[in-house]
Formats: structure tokens, C-alpha cells, sequence
């Protein structure tokens, strides 16, 4: 406890310039004679803080010093920072604490120029998922949910959590699947009625697969598609290159896609606002895909 203490009040005076012995007991909840005590420790770790007395006197370390960083170059130093605004997004105030502390350790200005959100602009439940599901981790405890697979029906899963993933705009867990007796993804926003279980387990690294395991890709084939400039916002978004426009501001892509009904799916979000030109195949799908809509508008 104490070794923690004397860390933070090196950081506090890192971040406040001076302090009074009164001040940082109060501010860590300690006797003024204990404060004396952690100042003696910390002088004596060859840390050059300095109390002086009178008017404008106080606790302050050495000016312009700053804890031995030199492992770490300014790029670094600058690298770290970025890295946990990243973390910040999924942490909240913790890594929001630390960041602060390591700009101070540093001796850099945070400008607050980056900002990394993975949260939808909707708040939905998976937010909550994703918290339950971090913990579970940490405490390495299993978890058992229902996931609606691809077969379209929700199946009971139990799983040792081991990461959470983004990838491809969403969040995945990826874990040991009990039931499969395998590694699996689970997309979060697939997943409920979850439950962390009072059953642990032990995370050996040794049973991890030894190559980085990648979220299935489904094969794929090159489509051609004309976009009216109603939904330009999207294509732009959605595909950044090979777009080419006609005269009437009409938009072309062709891209590789999924050789599957997702892609179908995808398509008719976009309404009467895009038009396969090719392949064939696809384009006799979606055809298909509408007229059995319009089935059901029969009366």
C-alpha cells in the first residue's frame, strides 16, 4: 500500500507542481508525519523532491524532472499516448487517469487530437455485453448464453472467454466453445440472455492456436453495381475507391463481395437505389429476393 502511495504522490506533484505536506495528507487520506515518512522514502529512491518553507514554499520535485523514460523515444513516447486514447474508448475514466499520468510523466501536452469511439450512436445492449463479458475475462469465469447462429434459431452456448475482438465494425468474443469443443467468434450483438457462471477456469497460453486465428470469410466474387446519387453518402462510406460516375451523377462500383445471401441482404438496404449489373447469377438473386417480397404484398 505504501509503495502505491508513494508513486501516486510522485505523479500528483508531477501534475500539480507543489503541494503541502497538509494538502497530500488529505488528499490520500494519511497522517502529515506519514506524509513526512513517504517524502524520506521517496528522497531516499534517489527522486529529487525538495520542501521548502516561508511564503510560495511547499513540496515540489526538482524542476524539469521528470521519472527515468529514456527506454522510450519521443516517437514512443507519442505512440503510447495515442495507443490509450484507443484503450480510453473501452476503459472509461481509468484509462482516462493514467493517460493523464503518462502525458505528466512524459512531459508531453496532451492535445486531445485523436479520439477512437466503438460505440454505436445508438446505445444498445451490447455496450452492457461487452462490460459483463470483459469482466468475465479478467476473472476467468464462464460464461453461458443463447446465440443466434446462421441457422436462423438461437442455440444455448458455454464458453471460456478469452478475447474480445473488432473487427469489420463489430465487436466479437472469442473463446472455447464447450459445446463444440473448439475455438469459436461470437458476435456480441447476437448474443443473449447472458450469464456469468461461478465455474473458472484456467487460461493456459499453450492451448491457444499458434497461428492468429481469423474471423471466417465467406469466398468471394466480383459484382458490378450502378448507384443513384441519392445514396453517394453510402457508396463513398461504404467502398472510398473504384467509383466512377456517368453524366447523370449515376455511381459504378465493382468490388469483390460475398458469394452469399448476406449479400443479397446488403443490397436491398439500399432500395430501388442500386442496380447489379454483374454477375449473372447475383443478379438473378436479387431479382428472386424481390419478387418474393412483393409476394408478400399480395392481397
Amino acid at each position: 500500500m505504501q509503495m502505491k502511495r508513494l508513486f501516486q504522490i510522485v505523479y500528483y506533484l508531477l501534475e500539480n507542481g507543489k503541494s503541502s505536506a497538509p494538502e497530500l495528507a488529505n488528499k490520500f487520506e494519511v497522517s502529515t508525519r506519514t506524509i513526512y515518512r513517504d517524502l524520506d522514502s521517496i528522497s531516499a529512491a534517489g527522486i529529487p523532491i525538495y520542501a521548502t518553507q516561508g511564503n510560495g514554499g511547499g513540496i515540489s520535485l526538482m524542476e524539469n524532472y521528470v521519472l527515468d523514460k529514456s527506454i522510450f523515444s519521443e516517437k514512443e513516447q507519442e505512440q503510447i499516448l495515442i495507443a490509450l486514447q484507443g484503450i480510453a474508448s473501452t476503459e472509461g475514466e481509468n484509462a482516462d487517469e493514467l493517460l493523464s499520468k503518462l502525458s505528466a510523466l512524459f512531459q508531453i501536452k496532451w492535445t486531445d487530437w485523436i479520439e477512437v469511439d466503438f460505440s454505436d450512436w445508438n446505445k444498445n445492449k451490447a455496450d452492457q455485453i461487452f462490460s459483463e463479458i470483459k469482466k468475465a475475462i479478467f476473472d476467468r469465469r464462464i460464461v453461458t448464453f443463447s446465440y443466434f447462429g446462421s441457422n436462423g434459431q438461437y442455440l444455448s452456448r458455454s464458453v471460456k472467454p478469452l478475447k474480445l475482438i473488432f473487427k469489420g465494425n463489430d465487436w466479437y468474443l472469442y473463446g472455447f466453445c464447450l459445446l463444440r469443443n473448439d475455438y469459436r467468434f461470437f458476435k456480441l450483438t447476437r448474443i443473449k440472455d447472458l450469464v456469468i457462471s461461478a465455474e473458472t477456469f484456467i487460461r493456459d497460453v499453450s492451448d491457444l492456436p499458434k497461428n492468429k486465428m481469423e474471423l471466417p470469410y465467406y469466398n468471394t466474387v466480383s459484382v458490378t453495381l450502378k448507384f443513384s446519387p441519392q445514396v453517394a453518402f453510402r457508396v463513398y462510406d461504404e467502398f472510398a475507391e473504384n467509383i466512377t460516375t456517368d453524366g447523370e451523377n449515376n455511381l459504378y462500383v465493382t468490388a469483390d463481395l460475398p458469394d452469399h445471401q448476406v449479400l443479397y441482404h446488403y443490397l436491398l438496404t439500399f432500395g430501388d437505389n442500386v442496380e447489379v449489373i454483374s454477375p449473372s447469377h447475383i443478379r438473378a438473386g436479387i431479382k428472386e429476393k424481390v419478387c418474393s417480397i412483393l409476394k408478400k404484398y399480395e392481397t
